[in-house]
């Protein structure tokens, strides 16, 4: 399950696990107009955890997930 929100400077989508035993705390992505952002509450001390990817960043991960094992540059596999 996921909800979206659209706030002033970024859209925010929230995952929420759910339907299994080893359920994981929820993950926000915020989309903001130069990076976007994944926080989760580490269950261990109760802080959240932040990673911030640039929009190149981003780019890649997507590309990365339609891709097989290798190393890649966007335009073509590099060498």
């Amino acid at each position: 399950m996921f909800t979206i929100e659209h706030d002033f400077d970024a859209t925010v989508i929230t995952l929420i696990d759910e339907g299994h035993a080893g359920l994981c705390e929820d993950v926000t992505i915020n989309a903001f107009e130069d990076c976007v952002t994944l926080e989760q509450i580490d269950p261990l001390s109760a802080e959240p955890v932040r990673i911030t990817l640039s929009l190149t960043q981003l780019r890649d991960l997507a590309a990365a997930l339609d891709l097989p094992e290798g190393s890649y540059r966007m335009g073509g596999k590099a060498v």
